[in-house]
């Protein structure tokens, strides 16, 4: 996975549609998250709410977040 931030909003992006009917089916159909708190969120809610290899596209893209996320508070 890049870690190339605009790179990872879509793989988060492509992961929330792929498993929206099963892990997301109560968030608006046309949601996709903007912050890194809601991110985490739905990557959290793919985990808990998802089959195997949904946990582990969502753990993944999460450590990959988690990553940027401190390099971009550790250069403030």
């Amino acid at each position: 996975m890049s870690t190339d931030t605009n790179s990872l909003e879509k793989t988060i992006d492509a992961l929330a549609d792929e498993y929206r009917a099963q892990c997301l089916w109560f968030l608006p159909s046309d949601f996709y998250p903007k912050s890194v708190d809601q991110r985490l969120r739905v990557l959290r809610y793919i985990e808990r709410y998802g089959d195997r290899m949904a946990y582990r596209k969502a753990a993944e893209a999460r450590r990959w977040l988690l990553q940027t996320s401190s390099d971009a508070s550790a250069a403030s």
